[in-house]
């Protein structure tokens, strides 16, 4: 049984209490969102940022002696980038109305909507998930949107796999508490695509200390995790995705009839660092094993465990789960997770070489028709004189 290593007297850092004191991510956001105000404390911007947005300030519109000029930022849930075509044209419509006239696409795969101001947040995130959108766990101190290799490919049954595996794991580690839909919609839970019946069965699944002892939120409990956490799933052969980057990577594993088998598990990346401070440094993860498919949920929600329990909660600047890989080691890090896993984690499986791709042009996809990668220079989709990229 692996307990919870984290003592009751450890200094941790303030954010840690904010959560705490949140009633699972409810206030001060929920308080403070009904004040005419422009702006929301510093204890709610972080509640927020588990909701989807940050709040920023137009440097731009500064004055001396006056107020910042307060704005949100609201970033899509996307897991492996899918963008409905109802929710591209409401977000499009959205940055008009409510945002500075144009979308930005991140590099994990989502929209996001600059400008917003405070009191067109609840309007703007409501129309969002009525069109089949969402931006919980978007930011925070949980696990990010879920990236997987984009091109369409129709006859390659590999990336359909990875695109189907990051849609669940981000279901299995979404937050379950109410607070989002209670807040943005009051308490209107919308018509959403349905989970996976394994993957509502695997997050309640409790095995040697993998869950906590918590009603609302089995997996993460009252704190959340550490920092926030980034995950990805591709295909032998295609890096499009930066799959060492993320605090863990996976592969997917099919036999020579296309059959799903498994995944390659990599652990421990980041490229974060903070400026002048050489105790933080970008990092590539570890290759750490090797998983069946039945037992890939059981697997992850192990690592996020390893992570939540004994990552940094007292330096957010040393809180990622690459520092635990660093000063572990593999070995270490392996043996913790299988305490929770309850068995021993497979050797890693060999690969082919890795490439870049970026998919730029047309390509076939395997169905005799062909996709187009368009290059959006700093991911900013805009308007701008004969050059009409949001409009098309």
């Amino acid at each position: 049984m692996v307990t919870t290593p984290i003592s009751p007297t450890a200094k941790v850092s303030k954010v840690e209490g904010i959560k705490e004191r949140s009633n699972y991510l409810r206030e001060p956001l929920a308080s403070e969102l009904l004040e005419d105000t422009t702006h929301f404390t510093d204890a709610a911007v972080q509640i927020l940022k588990f909701h989807g947005s940050y709040q920023q300030d137009n440097r731009d519109n500064r004055a001396k002696g006056q107020e910042k000029d307060y704005q949100m930022m609201l970033r899509t849930r996307s897991p492996g980038g899918f963008i409905p075509a109802q929710l591209y044209l409401t977000l499009d419509s959205l940055s008009d109305r409510y945002g500075n006239g144009t979308l930005r696409v991140t590099t994990r795969q989502g929209f996001q909507l600059h400008g917003i101001l405070k009191k067109n947040l609840k309007a703007t995130l409501g129309e969002i998930i009525r069109s089949m959108g969402s931006t919980l766990a978007a930011c925070g101190d949980v696990n990010r949107n879920v990236t997987a290799p984009p091109a369409p490919y129709k006859n390659r049954p590999e990336y359909g796999y990875a695109w189907e595996y990051a849609n669940n794991i981000a279901d299995l580690l979404t937050p379950q508490t109410g607070a989002y839909y209670e807040i943005w919609l009051d308490g209107e839970k919308v018509i959403s695509a349905e989970e996976a019946p394994e993957v509502k069965t695997a997050r309640q699944k409790d095995t040697n200390g993998i869950n906590k002892n918590d009603p609302i939120e089995p997996i993460y409990g009252q704190h959340y995790m550490p920092r926030k956490f980034k995950i990805g799933v591709t295909v032998p052969g295609d890096n499009s995705i930066d799959i060492y980057t993320n605090d863990l990577g996976l592969v997917v594993i099919t036999d020579a009839n296309g059959e799903l088998q498994g995944f390659n598990i990599l652990a421990g990346g980041g490229l974060g660092r903070t400026h002048n401070k050489e105790e933080t440094f970008p990092r590539m993860a570890d290759a750490i094993g090797y998983v069946d498919k039945e037992n890939v949920y059981d697997l992850v929600k192990a690592i996020v465990a390893t992570q939540r329990d004994y990552g940094d909660r007292g330096d957010r600047r040393h809180a990622r789960m690459k520092y635990i890989l660093e000063e572990w080691g593999v070995e270490k890090f392996r043996s913790t997770v299988e305490g929770y896993f309850g068995q021993k984690i497979a050797p890693y499986q060999p690969l082919p070489d890795w490439k870049y791709q970026d998919f730029l042009g047309w390509n076939e996809q395997g169905d005799g028709k062909l996709f187009f990668g368009l290059s959006v220079e700093n991911g900013r989709v805009k308007n701008e004189g004969s050059f009409q990229l949001k409009t098309a």
